[in-house]
């Protein structure tokens, strides 16, 4: 058997969809690691992760979970990752500071396709990880159907490390493929050597030729023995299984019951004798300095201790007082849950939080030097949702936009910002169930109560027809008075062109210091046109007027032309546009018959279908959709595609609206006021 051992703390990132048991089987390695005397669950809200109020009001993972723990005297961290797709950014930041993955997913094969973008993102990323086939305490469960499904998913080969006994309907323990030991299953304990049963010989047999046939693809030596059907020793198997998994050649799989503590103990002598150490993880970053750094990938916001900065230490020692990227680090901490326990130094392979790093940013790569960075960190996703935001208080106006600055370091894929159209200040995310969680953390964090409301939609307006209008405006107060006489011929310009403004003065009648005052006017009154939203798409041009020597100014020439364009416009046949988006629908091929009704059902037009680059049997579908029907598109996506669909968007262009819709449309905005 293979004992060569990492030397410093590794990293394991556990992660899988929702309800798969990721939590639980947590507790379960830090109970038989000996970290933990007592498993906690998610049921009883007593689990070392989930700590959060956020996640104790809905039973699920809502960000990071960090646990500390020895095993067989080396140290590892392990981190549960949310198993909401809308909560992803943080998993992919996990990922990149790892040295293995444990993927975990059910034994329900029409199911495990909801793991389809966790392993995509391993094999683009190159990271090494193995897969759990949790809950198999199940009755009539199949570890082979299954693995079927999931590789299908993988461009990586999947290969069983060990097969199931049953007694009857339910797997009682496993076979090791490698020593070819059979075990039964204790809870709570290790499982025990038992004698080979000859039930399973036969499966046995064939499932390890399988296993060998696998190694034998990346080792000539093992495929010569095969061929001459020469029996490989046990060591030989160990050392070529190691290899390739070090190396992302392949991905082994086991199974087991969290709940139960099945197969728990096993998972943990893979994770010590086939994973890599930091090593690996500086190179799979593009990393090429020596001195002291750590890759800061989570934030934490934690009440009196401030902000804290979670990095895994990928070389030298931290130690509390160093200066890092010219900030000096004040407390170095292990993480354990909800729990700080604080620390003199950390070393190389160490995840740890580093305090009162104000400056410092998820990606971020800190050093002494302060100047080197990690070359191949990933961009944060692109949002998806969003909602209008707004202090319930007035007074809280200038503490939200600084509470949710401190929300956003915790999590990159949030963003928030005025639109430029409507003026709202919206906070985007991956979905609803995100951005609701940030709202909560509003409250939770920063006693910040907050209301939301779905966004405006950026409705404009223009005209179909030219029209022609005198306007004069004449206000006497004693003393100067105020005067402006204008002529105005508007039309309409093609769609996307904007706003053009002329004149056609002649003679002095309107003086050219006040012409200016007339275009701005006019370009005031476009604000707001006669459905209530701006106008575009017209040109405006100034072909007459009058003036007074003494009374005419810029303002009674502005208010001139914004009378002008009030009793011309409604005259013009107004109409209603509505933006229009490019969307590039994601998915695997299975659900690409559902994307006609989704876009069908929200008024928009399908251009086009092809196989998605780099994505093995998925497709992408680009549509028109208006921007009405995107508010609440991806929940609908996610509903058909089993969470993994998703979509790219952009503005695209406007389109005339009219009918019923445009009626309510212009309705709803006079009763507004906006």
């Amino acid at each position: 058997m293979n004992t060569h051992i990492q030397s410093g703390p590794r990293v394991a990132a556990i992660v899988g969809t929702y309800l798969s048991g990721k939590t639980t089987l947590l507790e379960s390695l830090l109970v038989a690691s000996g970290t933990l005397h007592r498993k906690g669950t998610v049921k009883e809200g007593n689990s070392t992760g989930d700590s959060s109020q956020e996640a104790r009001a809905r039973n699920m993972s809502t960000e990071l979970n960090l646990a500390h723990a020895t095993y067989l005297d080396e140290e590892w961290t392990f981190i549960d990752c949310p198993g909401s797709v809308e909560l992803s950014q943080d998993s992919l930041n996990a990922l990149m500071i790892s040295d293995t993955v444990i993927v975990v997913t059910e034994a329900t094969p029409d199911k495990v396709v909801a793991v389809a973008p966790i392993l995509k993102a391993l094999d683009d990323y190159d990271i090494p990880h193995m897969i759990f086939i949790n809950k198999m305490d199940h009755p009539d469960l199949s570890v082979r159907a299954t693995l079927e499904s999931l590789q299908n998913l993988s461009s990586h080969p999947l290969v069983l490390r060990e097969i199931p006994i049953r007694e009857g309907e339910k797997i009682t323990g496993f076979v090791d493929l490698v020593s070819e030991r059979a075990f039964r299953w204790q809870e709570g304990k290790p499982s025990d050597l038992i004698s080979l049963p000859d039930s399973v010989t036969d499966r046995e047999q064939e499932a390890r030729t399988g296993m060998l046939e696998s190694l034998a693809d990346y080792d000539d030596h093992l495929l010569e023995e095969l061929l001459e059907d020469v029996v490989p020793s046990s060591s030989e198997v160990y050392e070529n299984m190691t290899k390739d998994i070090q190396q992302n050649l392949i991905v082994p799989v086991f199974f087991g019951s969290a709940e139960h503590d099945n197969g728990i103990h096993r998972l943990l002598k893979a994770l010590r004798h086939e994973t890599t150490g930091v090593e690996a993880v500086i190179q799979r970053l593009g990393i090429s300095g020596k001195s002291t750094s750590a890759q800061v990938f989570k934030a934490f916001h934690a009440g009196q201790i401030g902000k804290l900065s979670i990095a895994r230490i990928l070389q030298g020692d931290i130690s509390d007082g160093m200066t890092l990227n010219g900030e000096r680090v004040s407390g170095v901490y292990h993480m354990n849950g909800a729990k700080q326990d604080k620390v003199a130094k950390a070393l190389a392979g160490d995840v740890v939080a580093l305090g009162r790093m104000d400056n410092a940013k998820i990606g971020d790569l800190l050093s002494e030097s302060g100047n080197e960075k990690s070359e191949f960190w990933p961009d944060p996703l692109a949002p998806l949702f969003s909602i209008a935001i707004h202090a319930k208080e007035r007074s809280d106006e200038v503490k939200l936009t600084s509470a949710l600055a401190k929300v956003i370091e915790e999590d990159p894929s949030l963003s928030y910002g005025n639109d430029e159209n409507t003026g709202e200040l919206l906070l985007w995310g991956q979905g609803e169930i995100h951005l609701n969680i940030a709202a909560d953390r509003l409250q939770n964090r920063f006693h910040l109560s907050v209301t939301t409301d779905r966004p405006q939609v950026p409705y404009k307006e223009t005209i179909r027809k030219p029209g022609k209008q005198h306007a004069r405006h004449r206000k006497q107060s004693g003393g100067h008075g105020e005067f402006g006489d204008v002529h105005i011929e508007i039309k309409p310009l093609p769609r996307g062109t904007g706003f053009d403004f002329a004149d056609t003065i002649t003679g002095g009648v309107v003086p050219k210091q006040y012409i200016p005052a007339v275009e701005t006017g006019v370009r005031e009154y476009l604000v707001r046109g006669p459905l209530g939203f701006q106008i575009v798409d017209l040109a405006v041009t100034l072909t007459d007027g009058q003036h007074h020597n003494v009374d005419s100014s810029e303002m009674a020439f502005k208010k001139a032309a914004q009378q002008a364009m009030r009793d011309c416009m409604p005259n013009c046949a107004p109409v209603l546009l509505e933006p229009i988006c490019i969307v590039v629908v994601s998915m695997p091929n299975a659900f690409t018959s559902h994307i006609q009704r989704l876009v069908s059902g929200r008024r928009g037009q399908i251009l086009g279908f092809m196989a998605k680059d780099g994505w093995e049997g998925w497709d992408e579908v680009q549509a028109n959709i208006p921007q009405s029907e995107m508010h609440d598109m991806i929940i609908e996506l996610r509903s058909i595609t089993q969470g993994v669909g998703t979509f790219q968007w952009s503005f695209d262009h406007l389109q005339e609206l009219d009918g019923k819709q445009a009626d309510d449309v212009v309705a709803k905005r006079a009763e507004s006021n906006i």
